[in-house]
């Protein structure tokens, strides 16, 4: 032992005791040029998120309790414009039914749809790059694009189907039937997004996880839905989130297809006939979108409480 060697040292092994001639490490504190690169990289997109975003969601709001066409200064009538719109504005409660109809059939249709295709491709089958372009394809298309596209597969006398059909159903121009045709033309682009989300988080799985299972015994289907599937939860929240916002904005399709009428009506469409139409009713407008606000969000906080208490 060492005659330097201090009483409490003396009973330590070598490899603990503290080394004496280590230069201490100072925390090294920020510049004024390192904190002006931060509040720069924090700030920037904090104001465009409150310029663009926040900030017309809640001008929305208190323009929905006033009257104004834009031109005068707007006059406040309180809850005057969500009567008017749930009372005794016609084509609010079919836009309203046709945007849940909408939102379920991307959920438990092409949401799942989504997922299966996933699992296939995530298998490496042959040819799997080839297929994940074809699915992915409809994505980088616009849904104004994805309308025209899909107007030549309904045209009545013209169209794909009625011609390898032999029928005449008038699919864009029934209302009994278009809305589910405009359903099948939007699950179409969204199944090839919903495909990629879930194959970016199944590559992501550990390999362990499935060796594990498989060595107790699971099946494929126990091993996805009991392993697999838990460990895609920050995905799912992720698919739930885009599904939604794609299931309540929907315009494009319907309003290439006939200006969002005779049973396309979405609330997407009455929001902008009646803030950028010809009567300009800035306050009626802004009602039903602070209306399509809440369904939003309704759907969105309920998951994540939903979530977060499982967590708990």
């Amino acid at each position: 032992m060492s005659a330097t060697a201090t009483p409490e040292e003396a009973g330590t092994p070598p490899d603990r005791r503290r080394d004496t001639h280590e230069p201490v490490r100072r925390r090294r504190r920020s510049s004024t040029r390192d904190k002006v690169t931060l509040a720069l990289m924090l700030g920037i997109p904090a104001i465009v998120v409150l310029m663009f975003i926040w900030g017309p969601a809640l001008a929305s709001v208190g323009l929905s309790f006033t009257r104004w066409n834009g031109i005068t200064a707007p006059t406040f009538i309180g809850v005057e414009n969500y009567q008017n719109v749930t009372q005794t504005y016609p084509p609010f409660w079919p836009a309203f039914k046709n945007n849940i109809l909408w939102l379920a059939v991307l959920l438990l249709v092409a949401t799942p749809l989504g997922l299966l295709l996933a699992i296939v491709l995530d298998r490496e089958i042959r040819g799997t790059r080839f297929y994940q372009s074809i699915f992915y394809l409809p994505v980088v298309l616009s849904l104004a694009l994805v309308g025209f596209i899909w107007q030549l597969v309904y045209s009545t006398e013209q169209g794909l189907i009625n011609n390898l059909t032999g029928s005449s159903v008038n699919w864009l121009g029934d209302p009994d039937v278009n809305i589910w045709a405009v359903l099948v033309a939007a699950s179409w682009r969204h199944v090839g997004y919903i495909m990629v989300l879930y194959l970016a988080g199944l590559k992501g799985v550990d390999n362990s996880l499935r060796e594990a299972a498989a060595l107790d015994g699971a099946g494929p289907a126990q091993t996805f839905f009991k392993v697999i599937f838990p460990t895609l939860k920050p995905i799912n929240v992720v698919v739930l989130v885009v599904t939604v916002i794609e299931g309540l904005r929907a315009f494009d399709i319907v309003y290439v297809i006939n200006k969002g009428t005779n049973g396309l009506e979405l609330l997407s469409v009455l929001i902008t006939n009646n803030i950028l139409g010809e009567a300009s009713r800035i306050g009626f407008g802004s009602a039903i979108a602070v209306i399509l606000l809440v369904i939003s969000l309704i759907f969105i906080i309920t998951y994540l409480v939903q979530t977060l208490r499982r967590d708990d």
